[in-house]
């Protein structure tokens, strides 16, 4: 049996053991990674088994902005496309103090030199998550699928977003911010992989790659465009069943921009109808009134109630767009027919009181017959006695 001197069995095991932990750290976190194009997840080995030959200077800039017209209106939903962009650049290299054993110069120069073309790779965002959020009461955005992916973004390449958000009718005018926080990893730092880690079995990587995790918010400016806002201040008039009645409706632009050719429009519906629905109110400028006359008819078997009607306003604003207001309600009265006799119902009274004459006229003559027969017969009686 050879005995093994005790200080060499340590120095075996202390070698075997490093060996099996080594693997076992990059089985699970490097050979996974090495299968795909993205190196985020590269395990950083410990120093003796790789060399840093440069350090780049740089990292991504990611700016966000509105893609077309960033001048919004007010009560309208809309696609919103928003484009980020990275502007990131590299700043410089600095040439590091390392080398590695057994190399000639001009071998280790051209390693130094590659991985200095790797360190180029600062400057791109991967695995960059965006969701937009509204910076005022005024606008939402809509939350189902908010969160937006993007895989990589290189230094000057594009990406557009898109979300969907809703402005509310009331919205002030004036500029306003929406706002978009981001996060993604950039590769921090790159190191040559020496040739040492064929003794520990790894085999095929050339960089170990150091990521760093950003969150940043980016700001969005966006602008709510002026214009007419309307709503109706009085309504004087009411409807009769069965008749047509003049309907006054007052209009009042509560907004700081002229509407010009103004168009005021009612919606009908049975048992209500018209013969106009639409009426001409010309320029209506901020905080005037305007009234249109409306002639509505209603069926003789209309309920009695209130009846809602829609009303919008067609325009046009400073830019010479058509335009037309949020729909407003229009709440109209209607009464019960009066109750009127007919002629023929004047006509059978008539008849029946005719009726109720002549009998009581027959039936007062027959008792003045009676009385007078009765008479005759009291005078005849005293003459024969």
């Amino acid at each position: 049996m050879i005995r093994v001197p005790e200080k060499l069995r340590q120095k075996m095991i202390r070698k075997i053991t490093s060996f099996a932990l080594i693997l076992l750290i990059v089985s699970v976190t490097a050979f996974p990674a090495l299968g795909d194009d993205d190196e985020t997840n590269f395990l950083v080995l410990d120093k003796g088994l790789t060399v840093d030959y440069y350090k780049s200077y740089g990292e991504p800039i990611i700016k966000a902005s509105v893609t077309g017209d960033p001048e919004l209106k007010r009560g309208e939903t809309i696609d919103l496309k928003v484009k980020i962009a990275n502007i990131g650049v590299i700043d410089g290299f600095k040439r590091l103090n390392a080398n590695q054993r057994r190399i000639n110069d001009s071998t280790e120069e051209t390693i130094a030199l590659a991985e200095m073309e790797e360190e180029k790779e600062v400057t791109t965002a991967k695995d960059i998550e965006a969701a937009l959020q509204s910076g005022t009461k005024y606008i939402e955005v809509e939350p189902t699928a908010n969160l937006r992916s993007v895989a990589e973004l290189e230094t000057g390449d594009t990406e557009t977003l898109s979300y969907t958000i809703k402005i509310n009718s009331d919205t002030p005018a004036g500029d306003y911010e929406l706002l978009l926080p981001v996060s993604y990893q950039y590769q921090k730092n790159v190191k040559t992989v020496t040739a040492d880690t064929v003794n520990f079995g790894i085999t095929g990587v050339e960089y170990s790659r150091e990521y760093e995790k950003k969150n940043e918010t980016l700001r969005i400016p966006i602008s709510i465009k002026s214009g007419p806002k309307f709503e109706v201040t009085s309504i004087s008039g009411s409807l009769v069943q069965g008749e047509s009645k003049l309907i006054n409706v007052t209009y009042k632009n509560t907004r700081e921009e002229i509407a010009r050719d103004a168009l005021a429009r009612i919606i009908i519906m049975s048992p209500l109808s018209t013969e106009k629905s639409i009426v001409r109110l010309g320029d209506i400028g901020p905080g005037e009134e305007k009234t249109a006359s409306f002639k509505i008819s209603a069926d003789k078997e209309a309920l009695v109630k209130n009846y809602g009607i829609n009303s919008e306003i067609k325009y046009v604003d400073e830019d010479g767009e058509t335009s037309f207001s949020e729909s407003m309600k229009v709440s109209i009265p209607l009464e019960a027919t009066e109750k009127k006799f007919s002629i023929t119902g004047i006509a059978i009274i008539l008849i029946i009181v005719i009726a109720l004459y002549q009998i009581m006229n027959i039936h007062r003559k027959r008792n003045k017959n009676d009385k007078n027969a009765s008479s005759e017969e009291n005078a005849s009686g005293d003459e024969n006695e």
